[in-house]
């Protein structure tokens, strides 16, 4: 199984014969939900080992060993009438067990919730089956190999134009984790988690640094919460989970974060630390901004979660975001919600990445921001990432690699002693708050110590405009919410 590509490129060749799946996205999701059945039957002969009492929350003649292992069994009509009569129904309606199985049940009943069957042709459709056959999901090897699958598959859903949709790359997910550092009691939450790359991050954090015994394992399975509103990523999220061990994923939620009343939040969902890259550039549905206070109504995605983010934090609760230049140097509501950020916690760390991070689903900048709640802002520390020495832009084969950020991690100190061994250089300053509210609020400070250079060369003249146009389609679009923000509030009164 080392040619992952070519394996995920063969099945999906077999799917385009089918003539019920129309496009990349549909082969996707197929894909998908026969990969959690496949790997849910794995992790269950794992578990029936381990555990002396196993249940299974699947009935017999639903479970992947019964219908879908033997490569001569069910195919044509058959395999299609009991896929669409049997097996859909009832692991979207009616599974019925007790105790741990009805948890694994619910899970299971919210993977379905809203995927589909979309191949017509039961041959078609055990040939697929028979290829997944191939990948033993409990072998070390195996395991390794889907993580390389999963990569293919999200490499095809940006490809396939999801939504706008983009991921946040390993080594950038892995730094802030490394970073926030979360401990083995620490909550964690990611509330728009999309597969599940910084919850699955966390667990491997944990367990290379907290993790010692079952004990321990059992407070790690517990401390794991995700919010993801599509079906395809929750989905894959949720199958992510099981491959990193969380047996029963029910902290991963099928839903819209923004979807509750802002009110309605209270101590019991708070949380000691977020990690994650909320959508941004995008609108909320109509009356999602209803949800919040008057002072931080907005149908900018990432503004809403910035808001959420802040309140959902416990004192002394640390967390890492990824936002767009958009939001440091927006005005209005972004105004207020910087305020209320720089007087409820103390943004101590802005990491200001390069052009081409998230190149090619978006040219907008963006940047990480480090805060921990509790105690007002005093300063903020600003430190430009640097292009590796060589490199003028990153790319699909040349990305950011997580080494990139040593430089960071060595100059970083530690928050106990208010970083008081960090020093200025060619990439890092500090900004007092006082300086930011002169600015009202403006974060968007270029490094003092680069001076404007003149560049001639014209190969890196026409990049560097290519950039500046991508980043100009960003600010155009963030500037057409504002405007339809301050549109809808003329028309309210």
């Amino acid at each position: 199984m080392s040619n992952v590509s070519g394996v995920i490129k063969s099945i999906q060749d077999i799917m385009r014969k089918d003539v019920g799946v129309d496009g990349d996205a549909q082969r996707i999701s197929q894909l998908v939900w026969m990969f959690f059945l496949k790997i849910f039957d794995d992790r269950e002969d794992e578990l029936e080992l381990l555990e002396d009492d196993y249940k299974s929350p699947l009935p017999e003649y639903l479970r992947w060993r019964s219908w879908a292992k033997d490569s001569e069994g069910k195919t044509g009509e058959e395999l299609s009438e009991f896929v669409n009569v049997q097996l859909f129904p009832t692991l979207k309606n009616n599974l019925i067990s007790y105790g741990l199985a009805d948890k694994r049940a619910i899970v299971i009943q919210d993977v379905f919730e809203d995927a589909y069957n979309y191949m017509k042709s039961g041959t078609l459709m055990r040939q697929v089956i028979n290829k997944i056959c191939e990948i033993d999901f409990n072998t070390s090897q195996d395991r390794h190999t889907f993580g390389n699958i999963y990569e293919q598959i999200l490499k095809d859903l940006q490809s396939a134009g999801n939504a706008g949709e983009f991921y946040t790359p390993r080594a950038i997910t892995k730094f802030m984790v490394n970073r926030v550092d979360p401990k083995l009691e620490d909550s964690v939450l990611d509330p728009a988690c999309g597969t599940g790359g910084f919850l699955s991050c966390t667990i491997d954090h944990k367990r290379e640094n907290y993790t010692n015994n079952t004990t321990d394992e059992e407070i790690l399975q517990s401390s794991i919460n995700g919010v993801e509103k599509k079906s395809l990523p929750h989905m894959l999220c949720v199958t992510n989970m099981i491959l990193h061990g969380i047996d029963t994923p029910t902290k991963i939620k099928h839903d819209n974060t923004l979807s509750r009343p802002y009110k309605d939040y209270g101590e019991a969902d708070r949380v000691k630390c977020i990690i994650t890259n909320p959508p941004f550039g995008g609108m909320e549905e109509d009356g999602i901004e209803n949800n919040f206070p008057a002072t931080f109504r907005t149908r900018e995605t990432a503004d809403l979660f910035m808001a959420l983010i802040i309140k959902l934090l416990k004192v002394d609760g640390r967390a890492s975001v990824v936002l767009p230049d958009g939001f440091f140097f927006g005005e209005g509501m972004k105004t207020r919600l910087k305020e209320k950020l720089l007087d409820e916690c103390n943004l101590h760390t802005i990491v200001r990445l390069p052009n081409g991070v998230f190149n090619p689903y978006t040219g907008i900048k963006t940047n990480l921001l480090f805060f921990t709640k509790g105690k007002p802002t005093e300063n903020i520390w600003y430190y430009e990432h640097p292009y590796p020495e060589g490199v003028k832009s990153y790319n699909k084969t040349k990305p950011m690699r997580f080494e990139e950020f040593k430089t960071e991690m060595d100059w970083w100190g530690n928050e106990e002693d208010s970083f008081k061994s960090r020093v200025e250089t060619d990439q890092a300053w500090k900004v007092s708050v006082d300086e930011i509210k002169k600015r009202n609020y403006n974060l968007d400070i270029k490094n003092p110590h680069v001076a404007d250079q003149i560049n001639h060369d014209p190969a890196e003249l026409l990049a560097k405009y290519a950039d500046q146009q991508k980043e100009i389609g960003g600010i155009r679009n963030q500037l057409k919410t504002i405007l339809s923000d301050a549109l809808d509030r003329g028309d309210s009164r």
